[in-house]
């Protein structure tokens, strides 16, 4: 029935058949069988228990569980079968077949090809000797062929076990064994052929087993250098200390631990002399506060600048109140600063800025910035940035004023230092973002001063500036500059009339308390709108009636205060082209006579087109029919000096 249930694979049905077979190893195998993931490879142990093996190999190929099948194969001594299916499928197990297999080999007997099953197991450094110790010849002869360090080192461990010391240092030569070499040179006396593979190999367990050896014959120079080259400083200190080596102890302290230096510094201060070495042994081992009281009570200058390098704010306060006095009395003032700064003194290090004219770094700067409530409270944290903004001014450095202005809070001084910085950028960008009203007029004035005429886009800012900073006062005197711009530079008064327009609108909407001022200054704006309305239409109307246009600019010559609103000569200007136009030179000349006399220091030709002014040069150039011929001259004489300036 148990036979039937490996052909049917009923487990269940099999341990009942076991266990009324009264087979208790086979069902304690099955019970074990069933942690196996395979069903296959639980039946193919049924099928082992029950003696039917080639059932078991089937089932094992069958679920691909080659490592159950290698141990099959071993277990039923089919080496063969076994090696050749660890090298083809279960690789993993290679070398522990390759070592049983040895092991089988050497039970039989065959120690050739177990030798050669142990080197393919690479267990062969301590099998084989093992195995060929009773065979001693045979072992020397393997050893000598297999020329491996290991093997070389455990033949020469042998031959030393039997005093065989001149072999075993030729083997121990050959596994570059140096500890060993020089135990057994120091052994037979051989002291200086010992330091010398000490100092060529420079080997630390053999220089250390050197060093102990001659300390044991109290020979402490060469016991001192080879715990160095062990690099075994603690011991070579020891030595230095007890026979009073300082010089060498200085060096060894330097190469060794903290503890070491420690040690060394106190043996320093304890004695003291060299002092200097103790100063710096501490301060190397990390023990800076001591270093720092020993130099101050020995006057050590020269290592107090070294120390005081690596100071910072976790060190004692008080050592660093210290060490800035000493620096400021040895007007080392950048280090004072640095050393203040650390001791969170730092209302003491922009004094020292100010009266020595430091320049403060953005680094010291930022070192300076308490941002923990602990240190300072934060009306005395405002009063700080703002010191530091103010050196920040004083030199010069106006975006890092900026910064700490900002960060104090007060950003109508930090508006006010990126002014005088002149970064537009920056200073456009700070009012967008702050949208505080002040920094938006500002702002406005600053562009104001800019060359807004030719860049479209600073124009817009101002304008947008002076409307959110809600000035509509300060926006209309620039409506007002834009409109003389236009005027001036331009002739264009209709886009002068349009901007002086947008200033009355604005101005209007003032809320000015001088109400007298605004109502005086609405009327002069209302003014020179109308009179701006008048030449306009006068030129506009030229093209459709000409002598209507003329009659119009001539009553508006005859307007009170009617420059700047429009300029005198472009009126005269508008009369003497169309006199000109028309063939009346005569009269186009008496306008222009009547202009240099009410402009004498102006340049007609910036009213006068250069065509008209030829044509009346060419007309008028004989003396004119004037009762004075030599003023008529003079005259005349002006009038081509000013045509022909370039």
């Amino acid at each position: 029935m148990a036979r039937m249930c490996v052909k049917t694979r009923r487990l269940d049905v099999a341990r009942v058949c076991l266990g009324n077979m009264g087979n208790a190893r086979a069902a304690k195998a099955l019970k074990e069988a069933e942690a196996e993931p395979e069903p296959e490879a639980q039946v193919a142990m049924l099928a082992i228990q029950l003696g039917m093996l080639d059932d078991a190999e089937k089932l094992y190929k069958c679920c691909q569980r080659y490592d159950l099948l290698n141990n099959f194969y071993q277990a039923s001594g089919q080496w063969q079968q076994a090696l050749e299916t660890a090298e083809n499928h279960d690789r993993i197990h290679l070398r522990t077949t390759y070592y049983n297999y040895a092991k089988y080999l050497e039970s039989i007997g065959d120690k050739t090809l177990a030798l050669t099953y142990y080197e393919h197991s690479d267990t062969h450094r301590v099998e084989v000797p093992r195995m060929l110790q009773d065979d001693t010849s045979s072992l020397e002869i393997y050893v000598n062929k297999m020329k491996d360090k290991n093997i070389y080192k455990w033949w020469a461990q042998y031959l030393e076990s039997q005093s065989d010391m001149d072999s075993a240092l030729r083997f121990y030569e050959c596994a570059q064994d140096y500890l060993s070499l020089v135990r057994v040179h120091c052994y037979m006396g051989n002291i200086q052929k010992a330091s010398e593979i000490a100092n060529d190999t420079g080997d630390r367990a053999a220089s250390y087993h050197l060093a102990r050896h001659y300390e044991g014959h109290d020979d402490i120079k060469q016991a001192v250098h080879f715990y160095t080259r062990a690099q075994a400083y603690n011991n070579a200190i020891r030595l230095c200390k007890e026979n009073g080596l300082d010089d060498q102890l200085m060096n060894l302290a330097l190469l060794s631990n903290a503890e070491d230096m420690m040690e060394a510094a106190c043996y320093y201060e304890e004695k003291g002399t060299h002092m200097d070495r103790a100063v710096a042994l501490f301060h190397k081992a990390g023990y800076v506060s001591k270093a720092l009281e020993l130099a101050f009570a020995t006057q050590q200058f020269s290592a107090l600048q070294l120390i005081a390098e690596d100071l910072n704010e976790y060190s004692d306060p008080a050592l660093l109140a210290r060490c800035s006095d000493f620096f400021i009395t040895h007007s080392q003032y950048e280090k004072a600063v640095e050393l203040l700064v650390a001791a969170k003194k730092y209302h003491q290090a922009l004094e020292l800025c100010v009266t020595q004219s430091l320049t403060i770094t953005e680094e010291l700067a930022e070192r300076m910035t308490v941002t923990d409530s602990k240190d300072l409270s934060e009306e005395a944290r405002k009063e700080l940035l703002e010191r530091i903004a103010d050196c920040c001014m004083r030199q010069g450095n106006y975006h890092l004023a900026t910064k700490k202005y900002t960060q104090a809070g007060n950003k109508p001084k930090a508006m006010r230092a990126l002014l005088k910085s002149g970064d537009t950028e920056k200073i456009v960008f700070f009012a967008n973002v702050c949208r505080q009203k002040e920094l938006f007029i500002m702002a406005a004035n600053y562009l104001q001063s800019l060359d807004w005429r030719k860049n479209p886009e600073i124009l817009k800012t101002i304008i947008g500036f002076y409307t959110k900073g809600r000035a509509p006062d300060l926006l209309a005197g620039f409506y007002e500059a834009c409109a003389q711009v236009e005027i001036d530079d331009y002739q264009n008064y209709e886009k002068a009339l349009d901007a002086l327009t947008e200033a009355f609108k604005c101005l209007s909407k003032a809320k000015d308390s001088s109400t007298g001022q605004q109502e005086v200054r609405l009327a002069d704006l209302q003014h020179r709108v109308t009179l701006i309305k008048k030449f306009v239409h006068a030129r506009r109307l030229y093209t459709e009636d000409a002598n209507e246009a003329v009659r119009l600019c001539e009553a508006l010559l005859e307007e009170p205060e009617l420059d700047p609103a429009v300029r005198i000569g472009d009126a005269f200007g508008f009369l003497v082209e169309h006199h000109c136009q028309q063939g009346n030179f005569q009269v186009a000349y008496r306008k222009l006579e009547e202009l240099q006399r009410i402009l004498p220091s102006q340049n007609v030709r910036y009213y006068v087109s250069q065509a008209s002014l030829e044509s009346l040069q060419k007309e008028m150039g004989v003396p004119m029919d004037r009762g004075d011929h030599k003023q008529g001259v003079k005259e005349e004489d002006e009038v081509e000096e000013d045509l022909n300036v370039s």
